[in-house]
């Protein structure tokens, strides 16, 4: 049994979004561990990689839209991490 090849990209899409949320837990904990808001390094590395993924996946689709979102995203994620 085979899997169809546009539900492995729907995992993709998938997948990519699940990282860029889990960006917003890690946020969540680390500022609940504070006791004041702070976004941990670790928040901008997942954006990225969340951002590449789904950058990938728009990409496929050819959504001219996402893909430029997706892309523009990606480099203030990697000048806010320049800053640390």
């Amino acid at each position: 049994m085979t899997i169809p090849v546009a539900y492995l990209w729907l995992a993709v899409g998938f997948f990519g979004q699940f990282v860029f949320f889990l960006r917003f837990v890690v946020q969540w904990w680390a500022s609940e561990k504070e006791k004041k808001v702070v976004i941990p390094r670790v928040f901008w590395y997942l954006s990225i990689v969340g951002t590449l993924i789904t950058l990938v996946y728009s990409i496929h689709i050819r959504d001219a839209v996402f893909m430029s979102a997706q892309t523009l995203s990606l480099f203030i994620y990697l000048r806010n991490i320049s800053f640390g």
